[in-house]
């Protein structure tokens, strides 16, 4: 699918010892930078320091991609600013033939790809653990917010890692990011990094320098970040500064410590959110139509279906062809609709319900894990009609 130049591949081999001295970023200035840089307004972001969650009643349901400047930040420290010109992604270890230091220039030598996939938190919706279920998870209380739609540039990982000599034998891929060392109650975890398995990086990984058809925001990777289709958020290493590749499974703390429940976490579940604020008060008409969305890390929506009293009945949603915008990937949320008839006054709880092609289907209650990961239940959300 990707045609590598001779000129792409020779610069491979020369590259490899260049600008290994360079300076690649410059952390914040002083521990009281700020740890976000875009512009953080409260109609659309709940700002929780180095996190932030797009407000979901701040959606734009005309609009199928999500805006960097409106997507959701995750950070384990704050972000960093480097400079393209110095930028090198280093691809090491007995996995591959040759070792590279490779410039954005370099990588830009293969063949452009681009990818719609739906990018989330892997602590999505932990506060309703506490809210909806009774028992709370530690960690930043996201409710639906921490997810976005993106259209992704780059290239293919597995055309970089086979222009290198890929070892048959290889196994596992190890990427970190160039953001500053994780402190945690006085121990230091070193950089953010996280290992997934060759097979993910022939499959459909991405070296990504571009969102939307705009360079990435810094506060979203910039220059290069990783794109593991589908993955959990913290699979995506931002401000991608390596990758070992190995003939042995590789580790890190975010994938044994942290992001594991009986094993790393990979692929996201099922998800759904209205499309309203939460306790939204509707005015009372004939036909009110409601929309929404819901997600998978497992491909497309199969079928939606919807209750507008508490779940005493239910009903399909009308889902809503993914438009051009997707177009070319089965990763892209999927948007729905559906009409409340001739509605009487009060207090009433709406339910969403998705299934995937795998047959995946949202539960009525998440399993529970001290970290809040995968909150995957049917949420409740309520009205008020007037």
């Amino acid at each position: 699918m990707t045609r590598v130049t001779r000129r792409t591949v020779f610069g491979l081999a020369a590259s490899a010892a260049a600008a290994a001295s360079l300076p690649s970023f410059v952390p914040p200035a002083s521990a009281g930078a700020p740890q976000i840089l875009k512009p953080l307004p409260p109609r659309w972001f709940v700002d929780y320091g180095s996190n932030a969650e797009m407000r979901w009643e701040s959606v734009d349901p005309s609009a199928y991609l999500t805006p960097q400047r409106r997507l959701f930040v995750r950070n384990h420290t704050s972000t960093p600013t480097i400079d393209p010109s110095t930028y090198r992604l280093r691809v090491h270890g007995d996995g591959v033939r040759r070792d590279a230091s490779l410039s954005l220039r370099e990588l830009r030598g293969f063949r452009h790809v681009q990818a719609t996939t739906v990018h989330e938190c892997t602590g999505n919706g932990r506060s309703f653990f506490a809210s909806q279920q009774g028992r709370a998870a530690s960690g930043t209380q996201w409710t639906l917010g921490a997810v976005g739609t993106v259209r992704w540039t780059g290239v293919r990982l597995a055309d970089v890692l086979r222009a290198l000599g890929l070892r048959p034998d290889a196994v596992s891929v190890q990427a970190t990011g160039l953001d500053a060392d994780y402190v945690n109650a006085g121990v230091d975890y070193g950089p953010v990094r996280r290992p997934f398995p060759v097979a993910k990086a022939l499959d459909d990984a991405i070296l990504a320098w571009g969102a939307d058809g705009k360079p990435l925001l810094p506060d979203h990777g910039f220059p290069l970040r990783l794109v593991l289709p589908g993955w959990v958020g913290i699979a995506n290493i931002k401000w991608l500064g390596s990758l070992e590749v190995s003939t042995s499974e590789l580790t890190s703390p975010w994938s044994t410590t942290w992001y594991n429940i009986d094993g790393p976490l990979s692929t996201n579940p099922v998800r759904s959110a209205w499309e309203l604020p939460w306790g939204a008060q509707l005015a009372r008409a004939p036909r009110i139509e409601l929309t929404g969305r819901s997600w998978s890390g497992a491909g497309p929506i199969a079928g939606v279906e919807v209750s507008t009293d508490g779940g005493a009945t239910w009903r399909p949603a009308r889902l809503h062809a993914p438009g051009r915008a997707s177009a070319g990937h089965g990763w892209g949320w999927t948007q729905w609709s559906t009409v409340l008839e001739r509605p009487e006054p009060g207090a009433r709880t709406l339910l969403a319900r998705a299934t995937d092609v795998r047959g995946r289907t949202q539960p009525d209650e998440a399993a529970w894990n001290p970290n809040g990961y995968f909150f995957d239940a049917v949420v409740r959300h309520p009205v008020t009609i007037l």
